[in-house]
């Protein structure tokens, strides 16, 4: 059965262009293990009942691929342009060859290094423009196991045997995609046809092929934009959420204060209150005997206490422990109760039973004889 498959450039090595203008390239062939292909490659009869399947897994053991007839076969094999409808034969090659392998054929770890020469001009250039990519053109045969298994233990729906490698092709598109290229492309390489060779660039992990250096300036500078974008962007962002932070920040610190100022409104009651309580302070301090300033707080009074009672004891106490000592302190005194005096009576000075009373005959005896005064007048 005829195979057609992908094969790749030898990275360490470099396509060059010959001074008589022939193209010479090392590309890795025949790599072992599993490969894909379509059911319609593998077993076009449908004689396996693989006919109809999207992809079919052919197993290429090592065994086969470094056999020494396999590896004999691609001494000499012809390079064509695109593969031809035939195998290459003596018959055909002068019409469809186009250069050969040429040079030995090793292995390379599970590949096979593959040297060839492309000797026509017109060959060449398509190699450096529109068949940039290669393709190898096999015939094996393929064994279909029952169970399902190559006698080595690995699964597959088929294995080949006896690889005869008939030619390599130049293509458009390979199996294996862009990658496989037969033309060297490090900057500064001239073409034959006096052309820079046009790049391969990986953009966000896919493969951009055939791309000049124009364009690669191009796509650099939107990238460099594309990240500039992006720096701005997160800058933006970080910055709308320290300031959507601080406004959450302010609106607490402005709800704290509203209610703290709610918390701290001074109603006629409270004023009230607190007027009676500084009266009570006062009258147990009088009543106490301790003297204090007519414009001293309620602290400074209970502290005037303590102190006159307690002497050093309450020396270095806090307002709290004063307030209680305070409270102790006073808890059984009586404020003294005013004196009342009668409206229009005349002001007593002093404290002596005798003089309140000779001052109240007096004022009695005043108002007795208002009336005769009146008439005497």
């Amino acid at each position: 059965m005829q195979f057609h498959d992908a094969l790749t450039l030898d990275a360490s090595s470099t396509a060059r262009i010959c001074a008589d203008g022939s193209l010479v390239a090392e590309v890795l062939a025949a790599r072992t293990g599993l490969q894909a292909y379509l059911g319609s490659e593998v077993d076009p009869s449908n004689a396996h009942g693989l006919r109809d399947r999207a992809t079919v897994q052919v197993y290429r053991p090592a065994s086969e691929v470094f056999n020494r007839d396999s590896l004999a076969s691609f001494s000499a094999a012809p390079v064509t342009v695109d593969h031809p409808t035939v195998a290459v034969d003596a018959a055909n090659w002068r019409e469809l060859g186009v250069g050969e392998i040429h040079g030995d054929v090793v292995r390379d770890g599970e590949r096979v290094r593959v040297p060839i020469i492309v000797r026509d001009a017109s060959a060449v250039k398509a190699a450096t423009t529109t068949h940039k990519q290669l393709s190898m053109g096999y015939a094996t045969e393929l064994v279909f196991p029952t169970d399902g298994k190559h006698p080595d233990g690995t699964a597959c729906d088929a294995y080949q045997t006896n690889l005869r490698i008939n030619h390599i092709a130049l293509v458009r598109a390979a199996r294996g995609g862009p990658e496989l290229r037969v033309v060297d492309e490090r900057p500064g390489h001239t073409l034959p046809n006096g052309d820079l060779p046009m790049k391969t660039l990986t953009i966000d992990g896919l493969r951009v092929p055939n791309v000049s250096d124009e364009a690669e300036a191009a796509i650099n500078k939107l990238q460099a934009d594309n990240a500039k974008i992006a720096t701005d962007l997160t800058a933006a962002l970080d910055a709308s959420t320290t300031a959507a932070t601080t406004i959450q920040t302010k609106d607490a610190e402005i709800a704290t204060l509203k209610q703290q100022l709610a918390d701290a409104v001074i109603t006629p009651a409270m004023l009230r209150d607190a007027a009676k309580a500084y009266a009570v302070v006062c009258d147990k301090a009088k009543a106490m005997g301790v003297q204090f300033a007519e414009d001293a707080d309620a602290d400074t009074i209970k502290a005037a206490v303590v102190t006159a009672k307690l002497g050093d004891l309450a020396k270095g106490w806090t307002a709290d422990q004063i307030a209680i000592s305070f409270d102790t302190l006073s808890a059984n005194v009586k404020p003294a109760a005013p004196t009342v005096q009668p409206i229009g009576a005349p002001k007593v000075m002093g404290d002596s039973a005798t003089a309140v009373q000779s001052a109240r005959a007096q004022w009695l005896a005043d108002k007795q004889n208002a009336h005769r005064n009146s008439a005497a007048a």
